[in-house]
C-alpha cells in the first residue's frame, strides 16, 4: 500500500503523533475530536502497515496498567533528500520518523543534472545497501535547488549560474529518467523551512514559522498553518529580490567578498573564522550592516504573517548567525498591540537544513493533503 492511499483521518493521527509524540487511543480520538470505536480502527489499521507502533510497556509510564501510547515507527518506510551546491553533494536518509538513517557529503566539481542524478542512484544504492533498508518501504526523494522555480509546475527551475547546465532544464524528466522513484524538488530555501518545522522543534509551539535561509544567497521560507507557502506561480519568500545583487546583500557571498575584500585571504564561506584577529573588525561591520538590512525583513514578515518564530538558518557560523539575532533583538523592531515583538531566532540543527529538508518533503507531502 502506498501512502498516497491513506484517508484523512489516518494522516491526521499520523501528523498529530509527529506534532505531540506518544500519545494513548483515547488522547488521539480526543485531540483529533474522532469517536474511540473509529480511532481504535483506523490505528489498527496504521499498525498492520507498519506505520505507527505500541510503545514498548519498559517505556509506558504510570502505575497499574496504563494505557499503551502509540507513536511513530522508524521502520514505517524511509525517504532520500539531495542537494548540489558550487563544490558539493550532499545526500541525506531519514527514517520514517525524520530521524537520520545516514548522510553523504562529497567535495565535487561542478556537476550537470544529468551526472548529478547518476551519483545520487549510485551514493543512494550504496547507502541503502549499507543500511539495511532493502525490501523497506520507500517513500520518495526529495531534491532541493538553489533557486525560484520558472513556473508553478515546478518542472524547471532558475538555477544560479554556477551549476552549470541547471537552469531551464527539465529537471523532473532527468531525475526520473535516473531514479524511478516518487520525486519533489522544491527550493532550498523552502526545504530549509521544512527541516527547521520539523526536526528544529518548531512543530510541537507554531503553526506559523519563516525561515530566514542565509545560503548561497538570501531567501526564506513560510509555513503558514502547517503547510508550505509557495504563491501563486511558485516564487514565495525569494526576498533576495530586495537586495539587488549588484548592491551590498546579508548573504554568506557577500560577506565572504567584503572579507576579501579588506585583505583576509579566504577561499570559502568555511573559513570565516570570528576570532580570528584580522576578521573580526570586518565581520563585526558586515552584521552592523547586514542585520539593518533583516531588520526591514524581519518587520515586514512579522506584520504580514504574525509567525510564532522567524529563525536564522544558513552556512554561516553559529557564531555570526548569533550575532545578527543579537543586533535584530536590539533593535527598533516593530511591535503588535499585544506588545509583541519579532521572535527572532537562531537555527539549532547541526546539520544542513536544506538536505534534512528535501529528505521530508516525502513526508511532508502526508499533512499537505489533510
Amino acid at each position: 500500500m502506498h501512502l498516497s492511499t491513506l484517508d484523512k483521518d489516518q494522516r491526521r493521527i499520523l501528523q498529530m503523533l509527529r506534532k505531540s509524540g506518544p500519545l494513548s487511543r483515547s488522547a488521539l480520538a480526543t485531540g483529533l475530536e474522532i469517536s474511540g470505536t473509529a480511532l481504535t480502527r483506523l490505528s489498527r489499521d496504521l499498525l498492520s502497515l507498519g506505520l505507527v507502533e505500541e510503545v514498548p510497556s519498559a517505556e509506558a509510564q504510570g502505575r497499574g496498567r496504563p494505557a499503551v501510547p502509540l507513536r511513530l515507527a522508524g521502520n514505517g518506510g524511509y525517504a532520500v533528500g539531495a542537494t548540489a551546491h558550487e563544490g558539493r553533494l550532499d545526500i541525506a536518509l531519514v527514517d520514517f520518523t525524520g530521524a537520520t538513517i545516514a548522510s553523504h557529503h562529497e567535495a565535487v566539481e561542478p556537476i550537470n543534472p544529468y551526472a548529478f542524478a547518476r551519483m545520487v542512484r549510485r551514493i543512494t544504492h550504496e547507502l541503502v545497501d549499507r543500511h539495511g533498508l532493502l525490501g523497506r518501504r520507500m517513500l520518495g526523494m526529495g531534491v532541493a535547488v538553489p533557486g525560484p522555480p520558472f513556473s508553478p509546475d515546478g518542472d524547471r527551475w532558475n538555477v544560479v549560474d554556477v551549476l552549470p547546465d541547471w537552469r531551464d532544464a527539465p529537471l523532473r524528466d532527468i531525475l526520473s529518467a535516473e531514479m524511478d522513484w516518487p520525486l519533489w524538488i522544491e527550493n532550498d530555501a523552502n526545504a530549509a523551512a521544512i527541516a527547521e518545522y520539523y526536526l528544529g522543534g518548531l512543530m510541537r509551539d507554531f503553526s506559523t514559522v519563516v525561515v530566514l535561509l542565509l545560503g548561497f544567497g538570501i531567501g526564506a521560507g513560510v509555513i503558514v498553518d502547517g503547510r508550505l507557502v509557495r504563491g501563486q506561480f511558485g516564487v514565495a519568500g525569494e526576498i533576495g529580490c530586495l537586495f539587488p545583487v549588484h548592491l551590498p546583500r546579508p548573504s554568506p557571498l557577500d560577506l565572504l567578498a567584503t572579507l576579501r575584500g579588506n585583505g583576509c585571504d579566504l577561499s570559502s564561506v568555511a573559513d570565516i573564522d570570528f576570532t580570528a584577529v584580522d576578521q573580526v573588525p570586518v565581520i563585526e561591520t558586515w552584521l552592523d550592516r547586514a542585520a539593518g538590512q533583516l531588520e526591514a525583513v524581519c518587520n515586514t514578515a512579522f506584520a504580514w504573517l504574525d509567525p510564532g518564530a522567524i529563525v536564522l538558518a544558513g552556512t554561516l557560523p553559529p557564531a555570526i548567525l548569533k550575532g545578527l539575532a543579537t543586533r535584530l533583538h536590539g533593535a527598533s523592531l516593530v511591535t503588535t498591540m499585544c506588545q509583541r515583538r519579532p521572535p527572532v531566532q537562531i537555527s539549532n540543527l547541526c546539520n544542513s537544513p536544506i538536505t534534512s529538508g528535501a529528505a521530508l518533503l516525502p513526508i511532508h507531502a502526508l499533512s499537505a493533503a489533510i
